[in-house]
């Protein structure tokens, strides 16, 4: 019921390069050219908008426009947003949808923080408020399963957390997931097609309140039934439990709850699918060097997890530093970042389809909040796979390898979808790539201490 699967046809590639971005380019005064109009803003002064087309320069241009906005500089920001406007229509190419993301967070943030007057009077008069979508339990299943972003890290996980639960009768997962237990179904198929005897399943998982896509249109408890439901169908007894605990403190009630509920005889799984970045970090400086002081909210909440003596910890999250303090900074590693799911969703969704309209809101929402938030409202902070790796070994866990036989399972999964994606192992850990670039990454963890 809530396990979908999708064979995508193969697409031919694309290349996508960049370009040295060229200064502005004076136009012949008897060439028209065709601008769409800017609500509230004049026409620059500058004669021409040149030839601004490729992802280089038009990662320069808001480069530019964030500096101006935060210099409180009105007069470039405009003409700055007036030419972007003109370049980067919402209904263009891959680049151009991207960049029209950055452009309406830019202004948002100007918005926001009141340093441009003139910007604050365009958001009034433009539409770009993200309408972000509420999925049904089986739009959701659906749409995760539209490409691997989410099935890779669900197929790896599922396949390391059978051979660490193997001889256990009662397992307890801790599922701290961004996608609201779309992982679950498989799991639970997966353990009854591999026992005559499955053990028995407590699921716990915290019922956050913030509200970060894709977004769920039932409560926790409803999904619950559901889950249970569909446990026993599987002749699986579930029992499932929803603990009011956020990101915003480090899962703190949850970890509360779990020293008081865990028993010494059952397999502890955590699973953090996409969850744990948005647990407050952030670098203070570009130029500061990264630590992992015991006292910083992420260090705790996996010190807390390592003193629960956990059976397996997967960790899977999206490979990308959203942390700097510096807006400029952030700015270009979410560019550098967030054209992917932009490329990606051109090689599946056709124009108009609903589905899209979806995809590219969640996508949008993101870079608004790298982009526009600040402080506590700024949610999405990404960090790569390296100081992932590092903060788990400072923390006590060594990591486990995946085996041949689950790096056949994601590699029989990704054939399912269109060509561009690829696996590559580094380390002890499998990456989800497309055309060669770093998109996911699947680590599994063990306390150091076990053998």
């Amino acid at each position: 019921m809530m396990q979908f699967t999708e064979t995508l046809p193969s697409q031919q590639l694309h290349q996508t390069t960049k370009q040295p971005c060229q200064n502005f380019i004076p136009m012949n005064p008897n060439q028209t050219h065709r601008t769409r109009p800017w609500p509230g803003f004049p026409a620059p002064n500058n004669k021409a908008l040149g030839t601004f087309g490729d992802a280089n320069c038009m990662e320069q241009l808001l480069v530019r426009c964030a500096n101006a906005i935060e210099s409180n500089d009105a007069t470039l920001s405009q003409q700055i947003l007036w030419v972007l406007n003109n370049i980067a229509p919402s209904d263009g190419d891959s680049n151009q949808r991207l960049t029209c993301g950055f452009l309406r967070a830019l202004i948002a943030r100007a918005a926001k923080t009141g340093t441009c007057k003139m910007l604050t009077a365009a958001l009034s008069n433009s539409n770009i408020t993200i309408q972000t979508h509420k999925f049904s339990i089986i739009e959701l299943a659906s749409f995760v399963d539209l490409t691997p972003w989410h099935r890779f890290g669900f197929t790896a996980a599922n396949a390391a957390i059978l051979e660490a639960i193997e001889g256990y009768s009662t397992v307890h997962i801790v599922d701290l997931s961004l996608t609201h237990c779309m992982q679950i179904p498989t799991l639970i198929d997966a353990m009854a097609g591999k026992s005559d005897s499955p053990p028995l399943v407590k699921l716990t998982i915290a019922g956050a309140t913030e509200d970060v896509p894709p977004m769920l249109d039932l409560s926790y408890d409803e999904l619950g039934v559901k889950l249970v439901n569909f446990a026993r169908s599987r002749n699986i007894i579930l029992e499932f439990s929803v603990i009011p605990s956020t990101s915003s403190d480090g899962f703190s009630s949850l970890i509360e709850h779990l020293k008081i509920q865990t028993l010494a005889h059952e397999a502890l799984i955590i699973n953090c699918h996409m969850m744990l970045h948005y647990i407050p970090e952030e670098v203070t400086t570009p130029t500061t060097p990264f630590s992992f002081e015991d006292s910083t909210p992420r260090a705790i909440f996996l010190k807390q997890i390592r003193s629960l003596n956990p059976t397996l910890v997967v960790l899977v999250d999206e490979d990308a530093d959203f942390t700097s303090t510096n807006l400029v900074c952030r700015l270009r590693s979410a560019f550098n970042y967030l054209w992917i799911p932009y490329d990606i969703v051109d090689t599946f969704l056709p124009k108009g389809s609903k589905q899209r309209q979806w995809y590219e809101a969640d996508i949008c929402w993101k870079i608004e909040n790298v982009i526009a938030q600040e402080g506590s409202h700024r949610m999405e902070r990404l960090e790569p796979r390296g100081r992932w790796v590092q903060r788990m070994r400072n923390t006590g866990f060594r990591g486990v390898g995946f085996g041949d036989d689950i790096v056949g399972e994601v590699k029989g999964m990704l054939d399912e979808h269109a060509a561009g994606w690829g696996l590559k192992k580094e380390e002890d850990d499998l990456v989800l790539t497309w055309k060669g670039h770093n998109v996911v990454f699947a680590t599994a963890w063990v306390p150091a201490n076990l053998i």
